[in-house]
């Protein structure tokens, strides 16, 4: 194995190029995953409930290799995700990127169905759990603070444009405020080194449709897709790794939508 680079901050030898991914062992997260190891970024793999997922994507990239560590945080607890920075501090990580990939579905319900407890779930995890990571994120990264820069990369949806009437306009609606927050943060931390962008997914085939409802309502929602099919993980994270490239350096506060053309 190729020796890593090394750099300092504040005082520390660091090791370079790791990449935070939230929410990265499974469905999108996983491919996200996978494919910056197999480009060459070491991984921090969080979760929140699923470990064996997220060790399996760890398993995967060490033997392409890379260095990875898997690291449980519900991120839409700030003790937990202060916790799970101070892991990665811990390793003496370099920390370059962040993908803000960890997100979560209520079923499918119309808004006078819906309760605040599953509003607060859902911002808690969407937009909360989104700026908490960002804001440690930035702490490291940011030339500001002694870093020497990276990428965040968000996680939108279609849905934000969209609106997903009748289905849970409450997840667009987090999406959404994931938009504003890109649009921002981008202009705010573009000066201190860090690129802030953001993809938003369209009908992508994970299990999130099932845990949101939707299901039974896949076949018929296919076909408002002008290319006529769902979306998978690999074609999200292919975006994801283009905005975490250097390849897209003059790309600040933009969104690519993987959508399929809806």
């Amino acid at each position: 194995m190729i020796a890593e680079p090394r750099t300092w901050h504040n005082g520390r030898m660091m090791k370079a190029n790791a990449i935070l991914i939230t929410g990265g062992g499974r469905g999108i997260g996983a491919a996200i995953s996978l494919l910056c190891a197999k480009t060459g970024w070491d991984l921090v793999i969080n979760y929140s409930q699923d470990r064996e997922a997220a060790e399996a994507v760890a398993e995967q990239a060490r033997a392409w290799g890379r260095q990875a560590w898997v690291v449980q945080a519900d991120v839409s607890d700030e003790a937990q995700v202060l916790a799970m920075f101070a892991q990665i501090d811990a390793q003496s990580l370099r920390l370059a990127g962040l993908v803000n990939n960890a997100g979560v579905v209520a079923p499918l319900a119309r808004l006078e169905d819906m309760s605040v407890a599953r509003w607060q779930k859902l911002f808690g995890v969407n937009v909360i759990g989104s700026l908490l990571c960002a804001r440690e994120a930035a702490k490291r990264m940011s030339t500001k603070h002694g870093g020497q820069g990276g990428v965040i990369v968000n996680m939108s949806s279609r849905a934000a444009a969209l609106g997903s009437p009748g289905i849970y306009v409450d997840y667009a609606a987090s999406k959404g405020a994931i938009d504003t927050l890109t649009l921002g943060l981008a202009r705010e931390l573009i000066g201190e080194g860090i690129r802030v962008n953001a993809v938003r997914p369209g009908l992508i085939d994970t299990e999130i449709h099932a845990s949101g409802g939707m299901a039974h309502l896949l076949d018929e929602a296919v076909t408002g897709v002008p290319i006529r099919r769902m979306g998978t993980p690999d074609e999200v994270a292919q975006a994801v790794l283009w905005l975490l490239s250097e390849a897209s350096s003059y790309t600040v506060g933009s969104f690519i939508d993987v959508g399929g053309g809806r």
